[in-house]
């Protein structure tokens, strides 16, 4: 799994997300050890700063955590954390602007179901 370096984002939140990710699909377990600072600079050829920066976002929430002269761990709990956040930050991005075109081009609920039900099944 590689971090997406095409996003217009920045590059700190690219690397937060790409270690977010990584948690979701299991790539790294929780309480099992993540990339140094240094790796991830050195893998992706990034300033170390940088990369410093997008893992303490994950560190201040508390879905990573430092074991002095070890190195950074995936804390426990951090799936289900990530899990949230992207949940309703779906929410917001996505379901609120759906809803409010859905009743701007009066779609009823159950038509905006039946539409939803359609792209899963594609």
């Amino acid at each position: 799994m590689q971090p997406n370096f095409d996003s217009l984002k920045p590059l700190f939140l690219i690397i937060a997300e790409w270690l977010e990710d990584a948690v979701l699909a299991g790539i790294y377990e929780e309480e099992s050890q993540v990339p140094s600072i240094t790796e991830i600079s050195t893998r992706y050829n990034i300033n170390p700063a940088t990369a410093l920066k997008g893992v303490n976002i994950l560190t201040e929430s508390g879905l990573l955590y430092k074991k002095r002269g070890m190195g950074m761990f995936v804390s426990t709990g951090a799936r289900a954390g990530i899990m949230e956040k992207r949940r309703r930050q779906f929410f917001d991005d996505y379901i609120e602007p759906l809803v409010s075109e859905a009743r701007r081009l009066s779609i009823s609920v159950s038509d905006l179901k039946n539409m939803l039900e359609r792209g899963y099944d594609k």
